[in-house]
């Protein structure tokens, strides 16, 4: 009987005697179960992590459309015999109501308009500030349904009701991706859009407004000589609807601050002018009102998505029939009443460069846009807006006034009521909401009072039903949450558990013997449990069906009860392991203690970082100033490793101190080119002049270093010189508002997918491989960068590369003391790939470092935790036709390259440190998770705009990093698999 000494560190270190053959077999039996358990255990990671991660549409996204409401018929006649709505696509206040370098104002004519003879303000959007919700906003009064996000803003995932629709007829033209959605199932109405290349960033945008306008004005022209048309055009109800997309074009590819934008907020106004002079000259009654506004702003470096201000906020100009004129202010500050559509309150003060702090400004929100619409033309409020409308725009007597804001309520009082109904229809304890339990006491109080002439109570009235109306509205969206939010954490909490109880099972030193003892016994027991968990199952899944629940919260509850299923399953091992840890010394009870200690204090930095970038300039200093004195204790200066670790953390940290908006800077990116040219360099030399140095020996081996191709460096380094320049070549184009010419656009194509395919010709020694990987993905990156985060790409490589010399020495240690025992564990050559050790306490540090340094990948190129944090101009040296789709992926590839590294470089260091990459990429989804439940307790649906859209950014992001840390697994797969490790005797017996 021979004795197996397990590693003092282990997770369950002990020593264990292998008494027969029979336990052997179990042992190589247990390998084949654990690879076929660990394929569905991946699958099931993924289906639970993308199930979960939709529970936050169901708690903070539902959407807001119910069906089988009538219409509320206004008592009032209207003002207005025909609409025209101008909308400005991704125009931002602050560029519309300012003055230029010269002191003149950018809109003249509306100016004009707001102190002569309309109304003005800012219309605040809601997130996401994208152009197909801050339409839906506008036009149909609500916030636009998360699940249109999955056809890309585009299509209709559900029908709504908007102005449009009730109107008698609607004139539109503009944008392919706009007009269509709002016109092109309404048959009465008339529209047109130019073909989708005419959107080319590449060029001045503005004559796509130009577009809009001259097809308007032909229409018009047209109703000279057809008289059906003259006749229809001079009805009522009649909305012409214009959608000027300059200013987004122009802000996306040349940024808000660029001539170019500021040059089209000109056009955009002297096209508000002519539409005015045109449609007044045309019908000559008197009888238009005029709406001007935009659907979202422009951030500083030219996107949007966000909630910051200057995506939030947006111009608002009414005049015209039924219009209010200018009101003096002597306070400017908005209206100190106005809240946000969230409820927190606004009072900003007008800037004094807008040089309108002495007339009114009248803030709404954007869904207060359509009722204002609706009221002006005498039309019915779309059924599903949420919309209040803003009295102060209107020109109303008292009696019409008190009668436009009735309508409005018991339109939102109408839906209230609609999604009571159904929910308590379904519901088998339905909780009403008590403070409309009365409501048609209240409306017909209401009556009573507007009988009675008594306008202000009745009004006063009218304004606090609507306001419990909505508040009504909110509690049915959030009838379910405690539920769902118990059923999530309750599945977190378990997958969390479950994965702990594999990587014990499968990875650590625990005795065999326990784990298969008294099988037949325990089998008996599992089988009841299994049972008792399905029954549970069947019971929640017939409530649900009886409550006619969505098909979602059957899988929300599907998932928890499995996963607690086989965590029972599994009590006999978890008794076990229990017991296990109790006999263990104190000693190494304290160290588990410490290492969950640290692991939570690391987790909850990465946390707080989400917020707080400079957290991460902090860590690397102290990193790179404590590492080197670690590693001197074992390599000495002179061996350059310690200065190396230290001066690449350092080089890392001053990042995370550079503003999330990335500016332009041609000069930076193309001396990155040089630098990344110059590290591939470096570590070339290293393998030709360090070869038997005892400090390298686990990342140097002289019969690894030949590549398939002798010139495959040198190919590799003039690809990247090639995209440097390239990356100049392109950026004076655009600087010269030059189209980029077909040529480069194929050259850069060709650049950055070749390159990616070189490092698979790369010799199989981690160095050798790395450093291709790290060149090949170089061209690519440095192609879509624009400023700093080509140099934060060479400074990641340098980082990656300290933590391989770190986890080397650590190796070398480990050796060392080995050779010291016994001389014969290091003579023959071993290949790690076929020999794998237990996982270890000390291991869970490589799963922290591992994720401090995704993260790091996160933040070193942009926000990622905000919507609109990266800078879409960077993929216009490939294409500049606007194309969503294909423009969002190579965003995200971008984005992904940096973690394409980070991955590489760990699945290398398992090889070296002979761990399973599977052991520990559990380990990581597990400090994942519990990240995850972090953030799902920190979302919020209360306060400004960017807090509510980051802590769903935050929890979103979290969530879907399973799923896309394995699908980069898989990928990088491709260029790590056929890395070797071998141990030379040579140098093995240096360390002797």
């Amino acid at each position: 009987m021979r004795q197996i000494k397990l590693r003092s560190d282990g997770i369950l270190g002990s020593n264990v005697s292998e008494s027969s053959i029979k336990l052997e077999k179990k042992t190589k039996a247990s390998k084949i179960w654990v690879k076929r358990r660990e394929k569905w255990l991946v699958v099931l990671g993924v289906v639970l992590h993308a199930v979960y991660m939709l529970s936050i549409f169901d708690i903070y996204f539902k959407t807001p459309i119910v069906h089988g409401m009538d219409p509320v018929k206004p008592r009032f006649s209207s003002p207005a015999k025909r609409l025209v709505l101008i909308v400005a696509d991704g125009l931002r206040a602050d560029k519309f109501f300012e003055p230029d370098e010269e002191g003149n104002y950018r809109a003249p004519f509306l100016r004009k308009v707001i102190k002569e003879r309309g109304r003005w303000g800012v219309s605040h959007a809601r997130p996401p500030t994208e152009s197909r919700p801050g339409h839906v906003a506008i036009i149909a009064g609500f916030y636009e349904d998360p699940s249109a996000v999955t056809r890309g803003w585009k299509a209709n995932p559900v029908e709504f009701d908007s102005v449009f629709n009730r109107s008698r007829h609607t004139i539109s033209y503009g944008s392919p991706d706009i007009v269509p959605i709002f016109c092109g199932a309404v048959p009465h109405s008339t529209w047109n859009s130019y073909p989708h290349e005419f959107e080319d960033f590449a060029t001045d945008a503005s004559f796509l407004d130009e577009w809009s306008f001259d097809r308007f004005q032909n229409l018009l022209y047209k109703s000279k000589d057809d008289q059906n048309l003259e006749h229809l055009l001079k009805q009522d109800k009649i909305v012409i609807f214009l959608h000027l997309l300059g200013c987004d074009s122009n802000g996306h590819a040349h940024r808000p601050f660029s001539s170019i934008y500021l040059n089209n907020v000109k056009v955009v106004d002297r096209i508000a002018q002519r539409v005015y002079d045109l449609v007044e000259g045309h019908f000559k009654d008197n009888r238009t009102a005029y709406i001007f506004t935009a659907d979202h702003g422009m951030s500083d470096k030219g996107s949007h998505g966000d909630g910051h201000p200057t995506n939030t906020d947006t111009p608002l100009v009414a005049w015209g029939a039924g219009v209010k004129t200018p009101k003096p202010n002597s306070s400017n500050h908005s209206d100190c009443g106005f809240r946000f559509v969230d409820e927190h309150s606004h009072d900003t003060p007008t800037p004094n460069e807008w040089g309108l702090n002495g007339i009114e400004r009248v803030d709404v929100n954007q869904a207060d846009i359509s009722p204002l619409m609706s009221t002006l033309l005498g039309l019915p409020c779309p059924v599903n807006s949420v919309g209040s409308l803003p009295l102060d725009y209107i020109d109303f007597s008292e009696p019409e006034e008190v009668e436009a804001v009735l309508a409005n309520t018991k339109q939102i009082l109408n839906q209230f009521l609609r999604k009571s109904y159904i929910k308590q229809l379904h519901s088998l304890y339905f909780k009403p909401f008590k403070p409309l339990a009365n409501y048609s006491l209240v409306l017909d109080r209401i009556e009573a009072l507007i009988s009675a002439r008594e306008y202000k109570n009745a009004m006063e009235l009218s304004e606090n039903l609507r306001t419990l109306a909505l508040k009504g509205l909110h509690y049915f969206q959030t009838y379910d949450w405690m539920m769902l939010m118990t059923v999530v954490t309750l599945g977190y909490l378990g997958w969390i558990f479950y994965l702990v109880v594999h990587v014990m099972q499968s990875y650590s030193s625990f005795p065999y013997q326990i784990m298969y003892n008294g099988d037949a016994a325990q089998s008996n027991k599992i089988g009841k449990v299994y049972v008792l968990g399905t029954l549970l199952m069947g019971m929640l899944s017939i409530l649900f069906l009886v409550e006619r629940s969505p098909p979602l919260y059957h899988a929300y509850t599907a998932m928890t009860v499995f996963l607690w299923t086989k965590i029972l399953s599994q009590y006999q091992f978890i008794v076990a392991l229990l017991r296990s840890l109790w006999k263990e010394k104190v000693v190494y009870i304290i160290k588990l203690l410490a290492y969950c200690a640290v692991s939570i204090i690391v987790l909850e930095f990465l946390v707080n970082s989400f917020t707080e970038r400079k957290l991460y300039t902090w860590c690397f200093l102290l990193v790179g100033t404590v590492a080197p004195f670690y590693l001197h204790f074992v390599i000495p200066w002179k061996s350059w490793i310690p200065g190396f670790v230290c001066l690449s953390c350092w080089f890392l940290s001053s990042f995370t101190l550079m503003p999330a908006e990335i500016p332009d800077n041609t000069f930076l990116v193309v001396a990155s080119g040089a630098l990344i040219i110059l590290i591939g360099l470096a570590a070339r030399l290293l393998e030709l002049r360090y070869k038997e140095n005892k400090y390298w020996q686990y990342i140097l081996n002289p019969e690894l270093i030949k590549p398939k191709f002798r010139m495959l460096f040198h190919v590799q380094a003039v690809l990247v010189g090639i995209s440097s320049l390239m990356v100049f070549l392109a950026t004076s184009h655009r600087t010269q508002n030059q189209e980029l010419l077909v040529i480069h656009q194929l050259i850069n194509w060709f650049v950055a997918g070749f390159s990616m395919i070189l490092p698979l010709f790369s010799a199989p020694c981690l160095l050798s491989r790395l450093t291709s990987i790290f060149l090949g993905f170089a061209p690519a990156f440095l192609l879509l960068s624009i400023g700093y985060e080509a140099l934060f790409y060479a400074a990641l490589g340098l980082v990656l590369m300290a933590w391989i010399l770190f986890e080397n020495t650590i190796l070398y240690l480990r050796k060392r003391r080995g050779i010291s025992v016994s001389s014969k564990s290091m003579v023959e050559e071993a290949t790690i790939e076929n020999e794998f050790r237990s996982l270890e306490l000390s291991d869970a540090r490589i799963a922290l470092i591992f994720m401090v340094l995704f993260n790091v990948a996160f933040f070193g190129t942009g926000n990622f935790a905000s919507i609109a944090s990266f800078e879409i101009s960077s993929v216009y040296r490939f294409i500049t036709i606007f194309s969503p789709f294909l423009m969002a992926g190579l965003l995200i590839f971008k984005l992904f390259i940096p973690f394409m590294l980070v991955i590489c470089v760990f699945s290398a260091i398992t090889k070296m440190i002979q761990v399973p990459l599977l052991g520990l990429y559990f380990l990581v989804i597990l400090f994942s998770d519990v990240m995850t439940i972090h953030f799902f307790f920190l979302v919020r649906n209360t306060g400004s705009w960017m807090e509510i859209g980051n802590s769903i950014s935050h929890f979103g992001i979290m969530s879907a990093q399973v799923v896309f840390v394995l699908l980069l697994f898989a990928l990088t797969n491709i260029y790590t698999k056929p890395l070797q490790i071998k141990f030379s005797s040579s140098l093995s017996r240096k360390l002797v």
